[in-house]
């Protein structure tokens, strides 16, 4: 175990942990933030996804020692209020049914449409293919992504 200050949604944390540890237990157990969630643990399902350094990573397999001297943007970092583009198209298009993937979704999605601002469905399909959604909403995901699209053009992960 040793002190780690992390830079998460713009705020800095001083944890001791060893530095092994995936960052989603970190953000989780140690900051309280509890927004990301353990999916499968083994970077399979995207559950997990959150930005180091705006690029989509999962924290379920991503230890604390690659987030040192980066900025860790979970989903509750990504807006203040709920009001970035894909949270907002989310809602709209109703994407969530049991709602347990969807941090991920959004996550990965706000990545997409920074790297993609006006996406194809084959951009989206490429993008979004590691994250599963039990519920099978890939219809109203691809239809929010492209909503969210249309909303702004200015596609930063954080306002922090």
């Amino acid at each position: 175990m040793s002190q780690h200050t992390l830079s998460i949604n713009g705020k800095r944390y001083t944890v001791d942990v060893d530095s092994s540890m995936p960052i989603l237990w970190v953000v989780r157990d140690f900051v309280g933030l509890n927004g990301t969630k353990f999916g499968c643990g083994m970077a399979q399902c995207g559950a997990c996804t959150v930005h180091l350094d705006g690029e989509p990573v999962r924290s379920c397999s991503t230890p604390v020692s690659a987030a040192l001297g980066k900025k860790i943007t979970t989903i509750e970092g990504l807006s203040e209020d709920g009001d970035h583009p894909v949270q907002k198209a989310w809602v709209e298009e109703q994407v969530p049914q049991c709602g347990y993937c969807q941090s991920g979704q959004i996550m990965s999605a706000a990545a997409l449409l920074k790297d993609h601002p006006q996406p194809t469905d084959a951009n989206i399909d490429t993008y979004m293919q590691g994250n599963i959604c039990r519920c099978g909403t890939y219809d109203r995901i691809r239809k929010a992504i492209h909503r969210a699209a249309s909303m702004n053009d200015d596609f930063t992960l954080s306002k922090k």
